[in-house]
This record gives structure tokens, sequence and C-alpha cells, in this order.
């Protein structure tokens, strides 16, 4: 009787300790999972929004006046139904711009990067951080006589 008690005790303490441990891994491995998609969705925009402003700056240093370029992009309003924000990273010294960089509103631990070609300069005063929202999204350039400048902003 003692070997029969104490098989039921070893399966019923395996059986309780599945029912408790197999949910917190289940829901871990999906939540990175989630994560890991919405760093994919961020990524893509970032690389979209940067590879745009690269194409701009090409653009305007492909002449030899004086221009101002505008691009309406076409990006999601929220991502796994978070809003996030699209910030020109940029060196504080010489403003000139290192990388887009998204991040959720709501999940400051998640941020991806695209790298932005090197030469722009980033325009602080007209926008370097912007919200997402249901309004479209303006990336722009302007070269002058100081420099080529880059900028995202909320459009009309």
């Amino acid at each position: 009787m003692p070997a029969q008690t104490m098989t039921h005790i070893i399966c019923t303490s395996a059986l309780i300790t599945l029912i408790f441990a197999v949910p917190i891994f289940y829901f871990y491995v999906v939540d990175n999972i989630s994560v890991e998609n919405m760093e994919r969705e961020l990524k893509e925009v970032a690389d979209y929004v940067s590879n745009s402003l690269g194409n701009l700056y090409l653009l305007a240093n492909s002449t030899k006046c004086e221009i101002l370029l505008e691009k309406t992009l076409d990006l999601p309003s929220t991502i796994r139904d978070s809003t996030y924000y699209l910030e020109i990273v940029y060196d504080v010294d010489d403003n000139s711009a290192q990388y887009v960089k998204a991040y959720p509103t709501d999940s400051s631990w998640i941020s991806v990067g695209s790298l932005i070609l090197p030469g722009p300069k980033a325009d602080s005063g007209t926008g370097v951080v912007i919200e997402s929202s249901e309004q479209t999204v303006v990336a722009g350039c302007l070269r002058n006589e100081t420099g080529t400048y880059v900028w995202i902003k909320e459009g009309e």
C-alpha cells in the first residue's frame, strides 16, 4: 500500500506542477513572439522613413541650387494596437542625423533603429520626433548655403 500511495503523490504533484507551469511558460513564449512581431513591424517603418530621407537627401544634393523637397509618407497609424514614436536621432555637437528610431508609446524598452545616409543634418526646429496618428506624415529635406537638413513632421 505505501508504494501505491507514493506513486499517487508523485503523479498528483507532477500533474499540479504541469497545470501551473505550462501556462506560465506558454504566456512567456506568446509574449516574446508578440514583441518580436512588433519589433519587426517597427523596423519596417523605420527602414521606410530612413530610406525616404536618404532618397530626398540624394535628390537635393544632386542639384547646385537651394531646394526644398517633401514627400508624404504612407505609415500605419498603429502597430499591434499601439501608437508609436518616430525620431531622428542626431549628434548634438554638429546636428548630423544618425538614424531613425521607432518605439511604441506604451513600451519604452522596445525600440528599433535604421541608419540614415551620412551627410544630412537634423532640422531640430522643424521636427525630429512625431507620434503616429491619423494625420499624414511628411518627410522633408532642405538644401541651403549652411547645409542639407532633413526632418519629419505631421502634414495637413
